[in-house]
C-alpha cells in the first residue's frame, strides 16, 4: 500500500497537488473506497473527526467514478434520500461524507436505507502515522525539520488530526519569525504554544 496519495486538488496559490497520507486511521476506508462495486446499495458513508482527509479521499474517490457528496449531513435529507434512489438506479457509487460523528438522521427512510450502507470512519492515527503527518505536512509548507525532530515530536504530540497540523504551523511560524531553523528550542516551544507545557501535559 503507498503511505501517500497524490489527489488532483490545488493548493491554493500553487500548483502542486495535495496530499493525504495512509496509514492505521484511514486504510481500511482507502481500501474500500477502492472497491466501490462491493458496497452494499452502491453507498458508503464516510465520518472522521477535523482536518483528517475525508474531503481529500473523496475529491480522489471522484477520480475513481464515485460520485460524492462532501457535508452531506447538512443537505436535505430528502435530497439525500433522492441520490440514494438514483444510485440505485444508475449503479453509480455514491459516496456521502459527513462532518457529524456520530451522524444523526431524522428522515426514517434514508436512516434505514443509510444504515443498511456501507459505513466507514477515520479514526485515531498510531505513532508511524503521526510521523507521516507530520513529513507531509512539512513539506507541503516547505519546512525543513530539523534532524530528530519525529522522534521528539511524536510521543509528544497529540493524536489528533488537527492538533498535528496546528502544531507544525507553529514549528514553522516561529521559525519565520525568529529567522532561525526549525531545531529543538522551536519544536519545544511550538509544543507549548498549541499543547501547553509538557510538565502540565504530564499531569
Amino acid at each position: 500500500m503507498p503511505t501517500q496519495i497524490a489527489l488532483p486538488l490545488a493548493l491554493p496559490g500553487s500548483g502542486e497537488a495535495s496530499r493525504v497520507v495512509i496509514g492505521n486511521a484511514n486504510s481500511a476506508a482507502y481500501e474500500a473506497l477502492s472497491n466501490p462495486q462491493a458496497w452494499p446499495f452502491r453507498t458508503a458513508a464516510l465520518t472522521g473527526p477535523p482536518r483528517s482527509g475525508k474531503s481529500l479521499l473523496g475529491k480522489w474517490a471522484e477520480t475513481q467514478g464515485i460520485h460524492v457528496i462532501d457535508g452531506a449531513d447538512s443537505w436535505d435529507e430528502a435530497e439525500l434520500f433522492h441520490r440514494w434512489n438514483r444510485a440505485q438506479e444508475t449503479g453509480e457509487p455514491l459516496l456521502l461524507i459527513s462532518d457529524r460523528q456520530p451522524w444523526e438522521i431524522a428522515l426514517p427512510d434514508l436512516r434505514s436505507r443509510l444504515g443498511g450502507s456501507l459505513q466507514l470512519e477515520i479514526g485515531v492515527p498510531d505513532d508511524d502515522m503521526v510521523a507521516r503527518l507530520i513529513a507531509a505536512i512539512a513539506e507541503q509548507r516547505g519546512l525543513m525539520l530539523g534532524e530528530g525532530a519525529l522522534e521528539y515530536l511524536v510521543p509528544r504530540a497529540e493524536r489528533s488530526f488537527a492538533e498535528i497540523e496546528h502544531l507544525v504551523i507553529a514549528i514553522d511560524r516561529l521559525s519565520l519569525e525568529r529567522k532561525v531553523p526549525a531545531t529543538m528550542s522551536l519544536w519545544r516551544d511550538a509544543l507549548d504554544a498549541t499543547q501547553g507545557p509538557e510538565q502540565a501535559r504530564l499531569l
